[in-house]
């Protein structure tokens, strides 16, 4: 799963017009115009696509995070890192503030099961030997979860 991707799919899943995506990144700091979201929310076979690099992510979902539960007090503007699938995963539960029996139900609607023990390993740290890495189907089907819980399709 790509960056661009993940980006679009999120934007269904939450039913956000240009300017609440906008307004997501205006909380970490960046300013991005209406036309330059429209190229990071193309398809790739689109002339005008432009991938979306990690950093351009991560501060979306430090908005997401910062918009739903707000920025923690005296902490200070996050600053964008690389991103893998597990640290999206992260920032995700994060944001829509889900424990791991909410997670479970979000993925058992995406027909996907899991059980505590297994998704404990994704959010480990990846130097603890019981870590996993989550893989790009987890991680589409925990999306398409999330959109069948709050859009309902």
């Amino acid at each position: 799963m790509n960056n661009n991707d993940i980006l679009r799919r999120l934007r269904f899943v939450l039913d956000y017009d240009d300017a609440k995506m906008l307004s997501m990144f205006s909380h970490t700091g960046q300013t991005l115009t209406n036309v330059e979201l429209h190229h990071l929310l193309r398809k790739e076979d689109d002339k005008q696509f432009v991938p979306c690099i990690d950093k351009v992510l991560c501060r979306f979902l430090d908005g997401l995070i910062i918009e739903k539960r707000g920025l923690r007090e005296g902490s200070e503007l996050p600053k964008p890192t690389k991103l893998n699938n597990n640290q999206i995963f992260k920032k995700l539960r994060v944001a829509f503030e889900l424990k791991e029996q909410d997670i479970i139900n979000v993925l058992a609607l995406a027909d996907l099961r899991m059980s505590k023990s297994e998704l404990g390993a994704i959010f480990r740290n990846p130097e603890h030997k019981n870590f996993k890495p989550c893989g790009d189907q987890m991680l589409r089907n925990f999306i398409k979860g999330l959109s069948l819980k709050y859009q309902g399709k």
